[in-house]
């Protein structure tokens, strides 16, 4: 699955690529071996700390390595009425208990959002997924996980940057 990133999300993740595969990496093989200096590894905590530590790092590393191999990298499409991909979202919900409430969050990945307080949700979640490529204005209704169903309309599709 492709991702679009702004320029600057890419960078920043790159920098983290960078960092996380070169500098942390030999931060935590250093831990390792410490640890093992101590003694026995059944009741050495340092080393098991380190080992998890190891293990969610290099979790990170091939995240951000898949993420950036199948990044495309650029401007979200012009604003055109068309909910698309690294947009900023505005829906209201309509009927049921939720109605009249607004959201607004950005179609594509907590990546691109960096550190901007904003609602994530991809094209492959319900919501995310019921309104990409629809046009402001259109009526939605999708189905929850627990088989329910919510009605939006989307209000505004508009390229999402960061502040």
């Amino acid at each position: 699955m492709t991702t679009w990133l702004s320029q600057d999300a890419y960078d920043r993740l790159q920098d983290e690529y960078e960092e996380l595969s070169t500098t942390r990496r030999a931060e935590v093989v250093q831990k390792i071996a410490s640890a093992r200096e101590e003694g026995d590894l059944k009741e050495n905590g340092g080393y098991h700390a380190a080992r998890e530590e190891q293990g969610k790092l290099e979790a990170r590393i091939k995240q951000l390595r898949h993420l950036l191999e199948n990044a495309e990298v650029g401007s979200p499409a012009a604003e055109d009425g068309t909910v698309q991909v690294g947009h900023e979202v505005a829906v209201t919900f309509v009927g049921g208990t939720l109605d009249g409430d607004k959201e607004t969050f950005l179609l594509g990945s907590r990546d691109q959002a960096g550190h901007h307080e904003i609602d994530v949700y991809s094209p492959q979640s319900p919501l995310g997924g019921a309104v990409h490529g629809k046009t402001v204005g259109t009526q939605i209704s999708y189905r929850l996980p627990n088989g329910k169903e919510l009605t939006v309309r989307v209000d505004a599709s508009t390229p999402f940057n960061l502040p």
